[in-house]
């Protein structure tokens, strides 16, 4: 930060001295996840936030509820060992979770929730669940 004062301040002093002068500068952007709001929508509607939500009925782990189903194919795609219980991690879960939503791809968000969700008239409702985390932002 006190370096980005100080070459402001030096371009600021330049122009003074030197009108002419033409000075651009440019500043180090942030990287953006374009997945991170659909993410954190998927948490609210799958756990309600808590990262240590377990489905007993569907045994569905951590805060974007993988099933077993759902890892056995992920490592078997990737050569991964994730366990259920890594799935409680959120960095894990993410990584499982953008496997599958990077197939489907942005900016298809209501896909790419839908089939998270599973398949049929049901993810309609997953989908709606999910917009509304989406608008709140």
């Amino acid at each position: 930060m006190k370096s980005s004062l100080l070459i402001f301040f030096l371009l600021i002093t330049l122009k003074v001295a030197a009108p002419d002068l033409n000075v651009i500068y440019i500043v180090k952007a942030e990287p953006v996840d374009v997945y991170d709001k659909l993410i954190k929508a998927v948490i609210q509607v799958e756990c309600s936030g808590n990262g240590r939500a377990f489905n007993y009925i569907e045994q569905a782990t951590g805060p974007l509820q993988i099933r077993p189903i759902r890892l056995l194919d992920y490592n078997r795609r990737t050569g991964n060992n994730y366990k259920l219980e890594d799935c409680y991690d959120l960095q894990v879960s993410k990584e499982i979770f953008l496997y599958y939503a990077r197939q489907r791809g942005y900016p298809h968000f209501e896909k790419i929730a839908r089939s998270w969700n599973g398949s049929g008239k049901k993810t309609l409702d997953y989908w709606k669940k999910v917009k509304v985390y989406l608008e709140r932002g």
